[in-house]
């Protein structure tokens, strides 16, 4: 009986879905000639721009009951990108990070391709899938 209505509670707290999800921007100015993005397997679209900055987009929605932990910073180059939730409950995140596009992008350390820049559309999130 108690698994049940331990069952029932979690329920209760409501499921999170990042297309639910208000967008946050953050603005990094950044100078040098290599980026690498530490997503932590967040799933993390990198995107070549026509910027000179570093803009990152999140999308971050946390159930019912649940404590949000996140945090973006931009140092030595490398821009980490860290998000979860606390409790018993479940969170949905997504990063969109819009590059020059003459820097050269690490992801955890590896090269990566990057996508070109993209429509109004491909500004939302998609589903979540890992990197």
């Amino acid at each position: 009986m108690a698994g049940v209505l331990l069952a029932a509670g979690i329920g209760l707290t409501g499921c999170a879905n990042v297309e639910e999800a208000q967008p946050e921007t953050k603005t990094f100015p950044f100078d040098g000639k290599t980026l690498n993005v530490k997503s932590h397997d967040i799933p993390t679209d990198l995107v070549a721009a026509e910027r000179e900055d570093v803009k990152v987009t999140r999308w971050f929605d946390v159930g019912m009951g649940a404590d949000e932990e996140s945090s973006w910073s931009l140092k030595r180059g490398v821009l980490d990108l860290q998000a979860a939730c606390s409790k018993i409950a479940n969170c949905d995140v997504r990063f969109r990070v819009e590059v020059p596009k003459s820097l050269k992008v690490l992801r955890d350390g590896r090269a990566t391709d990057l996508k070109g820049a993209k429509n109004k559309a491909a500004e939302q999130p998609r589903p979540s899938s890992p990197r």
